[in-house]
């Protein structure tokens, strides 16, 4: 019988989490090609923090070699060593960095008997242990219950390799000779990107019209970039039966922290109507209320002219009635210096929200063709 000296792995002893922290701290500020921007995922592990953990559970801690590191001060040097791999690895700016990588493989191989041994995730989700372990050169494997994080995985980890070094169909307007990687194919994703943005511009670009900034922004036009409706049921309270009432889960337009906007109603009770405000300044009170809207509990709303409470079964059996209408909160407009929130009272364009909420509800939205002008030299066709 042949015995086999169990060998500790680094991630057993000792890794630098001082390094690897710092790196999946920053990760969170970045934009630009993180996989966050492809799809979000609510429980996305940090890549600096897989990579690491990857490393560091394949390398053999230099103590499980005392025929290489006979004394401790060999081992801290050894270690320390590894160290500064892993501290170059988790960088951003090393993600694809080839030689900062080639240097993580090659003391892979050295502890795995010269091979790259293969990594499956069964709980694969955002798809960061598989990316990782793709990037290290190991074999990567993922599955998942949820078809979604399986379509991020065959996104990220499957499809990209299958075009790997290949020229694109639709080139960029950049002449160049050589595409490395899965530059060529992120060429086509991109036209093919702005192609069905044409289309859609094409068949809904009139829904997002030019409006008219008030002077509290300076004036001029910007184009309507999104429309702000509540749902109304009629106020279940009798003295208001009349009124159509939002039920509305949050008045916030805009929740990022110190930059909160938010609509507020105001009530007439005299000519039953209510008119909108945007307010971008109020204290912590204002903004807790704007984030409940006109919420009152679990399925549960409250009628804003009299409190009177709107149960789920009524709001149900409103719908089920054609009772159900819509009221005009607030428009997004994308101007010079940001986005822009603003009131329909403050625009003239009130009829034109309402034609157009009209016409996306009877908007024709039947599939359309995606043409394919070739093949991949592979002579697999387009996969989007």
């Amino acid at each position: 019988m042949v015995t086999q000296t169990y060998k500790k792995k680094l991630i057993e002893v000792a890794i630098p989490l001082e390094a690897i922290n710092a790196a999946s701290a920053r990760e969170k500020s970045i934009r630009h090609g993180h996989p966050s921007t492809l799809h979000l995922w609510w429980a996305r592990r940090p890549l600096a923090a897989c990579r690491a953990v990857l490393f560091a559970q394949l390398v053999d801690d230099p103590s499980s070699h005392p025929d290489k590191f006979p004394t401790e001060e060999a081992v801290e040097a050894e270690r320390k060593r590894l160290f500064q791999i892993i501290e170059d690895l988790v960088k951003w700016e090393n993600s694809t960095n080839e030689e900062v990588l080639e240097r993580a493989r090659a003391e892979i191989r050295a502890s795995c008997g010269g091979e790259l041994p293969p990594v499956y995730d069964p709980f694969s989700g955002g798809g960061s242990i598989p990316l990782e372990a793709q990037r290290l050169g190991l074999p990567a494997y993922g599955s998942d219950l949820n078809p979604v994080a399986v379509m991020i995985g065959k996104a990220m980890i499957e499809i990209p390799p299958k075009f790997k070094d290949m020229e694109p169909i639709h080139p960029g307007l950049k002449e160049r000779n050589h595409y490395r990687n899965a530059e060529g194919l992120a060429e086509d994703v991109k036209y093919y990107g702005e192609w069905m943005r044409e289309k859609a511009w094409e068949r809904i670009g009139h829904l997002y019209p030019q409006v008219d900034l008030p002077s509290a922004y300076g004036g001029g036009k910007a184009t309507a970039i999104a429309w702000f409706w509540s749902r109304t049921v009629p106020s279940p309270d009798p003295a208001f039966s009349d009124v159509q009432v939002p039920i509305a889960s949050s008045f916030l337009l805009s929740a990022k922290k110190g930059k909160e906007v938010w609509v507020e109603p105001a009530v007439d009770k005299i000519s039953n109507s209510i008119e909108f405000h945007i307010r971008d300044k109020g204290s912590k009170e204002e903004i807790e209320r704007a984030k409940t809207g006109t919420k009152a509990g679990r399925a549960v709303f409250r009628c804003i002219f009299s409190g009177t409470p709107i149960s789920g079964e009524y709001i149900d059996q409103c719908a089920s009635q054609g009772k159900m209408g819509a009221m005009p909160m607030a428009i997004a407009a994308d101007a010079k210096g940001g986005r822009r929130y603003i009131a329909p009272s403050q625009i003239a364009q009130t009829d034109a929200m309402s034609k157009a909420i009209h016409e996306a509800e009877t908007l024709d939205l039947s599939p359309i063709e995606v043409p394919c002008r070739g093949t991949f030299a592979s002579g697999v066709p387009p996969v989007w």
